[in-house]
């Protein structure tokens, strides 16, 4: 074992480039990192950089000092979350899951979950989560929450909307956890459904809460999560980590109301003793910033998590490895709200280290997973997929 502790920070959609395969996702030219550059060319991120950032966009600042860079693409088909962090841990996902971006959710089962649940289900289209609250959310709150928004968008989502005085968080989650069971049916597969409570009194000041609950799949297979668990080693959730895994493989989960909370959180998580992963998703770069194509808002972001990067770099032990990456772009200055098909980050620093630079493009997420599960001396689980760097980390 040569760390005892590996601390891996999901920045949530912080893509760094177009992908090879972007035209075919209808995402040529998207570039998260670029085009916040371009809008903020000052961008106050000193130890992003620090740890090589700057090496792998031609527009950022090349300074490293600390840690190894490099970049990855995603080897499954989809530009999606829950995918994204599968691959992580190494599955590799070949058919991707339903969606119904074009005409909603089939009537059937529309009329299922309204038989199911009790309730009326309005909207039922591809939308902006804040846009259809605008258009929808009096018409919920008038009827006393018998109606509920339903919606999806480019990904494979159901979400609900619930005001949470009027509907409730219990009803609005016992309505999604239905919502799940019907969509276990290969018919509606879907990635996952989501739970949107809200809260506010009029149009123009309705806002989405952190009591957000993301009703996901099970994996498709084993992971290194798993395999991680059945060797008695931690496996620390925080922020939406637990819901993207189903809670599988998971022996502690804690929950985030922001990517800040969340970045205190893991600090003071990485203080304690434990060893194993510890494994964190900062939400809100997707959800409140490259969902709703607000660029002003993910570098305000990006400039947040950057200080409280360098109060984590300051409590490291020399047996902790921190690995920084995303699962997804979500340029703000791009068509639509969707996330986008990019290259993402893969930064690794010990404060061990003796040397530091860029390294080799991975052709997967899933060299994240093999080099934890080659820290700890555990297997892969069989059918994944993934290659470890750990020996190039010195």
């Amino acid at each position: 074992m040569k760390y005892k502790k590996i601390v891996c920070v999901v920045i949530d959609s912080f893509g760094i480039g177009q992908a090879t395969d972007a035209k075919e996702f209808d995402d040529a030219g998207a570039d998260t990192f670029g085009h916040i550059l371009e809008y903020r060319p000052n961008l106050k991120i000193e130890n992003l950089y620090k740890l090589g950032l700057g090496n792998l966009h031609p527009n950022a600042v090349s300074n490293q000092s600390l840690g190894y860079a490099l970049k990855m693409h995603e080897a499954s088909c989809s530009k999606d979350t829950m995918t994204g962090h599968w691959e992580m841990m190494g599955i590799h996902t070949t058919k991707p899951f339903k969606t119904f971006t074009e005409n909603g959710f089939p009537d059937e089962l529309v009329q299922e979950l309204e038989r199911l649940t009790g309730h009326v289900f309005i909207g039922n289209k591809s939308a902006s989560g804040t846009e259809i609250l605008d258009e929808l959310a009096m018409e919920e709150i008038q009827s006393n929450g018998k109606k509920l928004i339903l919606y999806t968008s480019a990904d494979s989502v159901l979400q609900i909307c619930g005001h949470e005085e009027v509907t409730g968080l219990d009803e609005l989650y016992r309505v999604c956890q239905i919502a799940r069971e019907i969509t276990l049916k290969p018919e509606y597969k879907v990635g996952r459904v989501i739970a949107r409570p809200y809260v506010g009194d009029s149009v123009g000041h309705f806002t989405r809460t952190s009591n957000r609950h993301d009703y996901a799949l099970s994996p498709s297979s084993e992971t290194v999560l798993d395999v991680l668990k059945s060797h008695s080693l931690d496996v620390i959730g925080i922020g939406k980590i637990r819901d993207i895994f189903n809670g599988q493989g998971i022996t502690k989960s804690i929950h985030s109301t922001s990517s800040h909370e969340g970045m205190l959180q893991t600090i003071e998580e990485m203080k304690k003793d434990f060893t194993g992963l510890l494994f964190t998703n900062l939400v809100d770069f997707d959800a409140k910033w490259g969902h709703r194509r607000n660029v002003s808002g993910y570098a305000d972001e990006l400039e947040d998590f950057d200080l409280l990067l360098g109060q984590l770099l300051g409590v490291m032990d020399s047996d902790t490895l921190l690995i920084i990456t995303a699962d997804h772009g979500n340029d703000p200055t791009y068509k639509g709200t969707d996330h986008t098909r990019e290259q993402v980050l893969f930064i690794a620093y010990s404060p061990s280290d003796t040397e530091s630079g860029k390294l080799d493009t991975s052709d997967t997420f899933a060299v994240i997973g093999a080099t934890i599960a080659d820290n700890f001396g555990v297997k892969m689980p069989e059918g994944t997929i993934g290659h470890s760097i750990l020996e190039k980390l010195v």
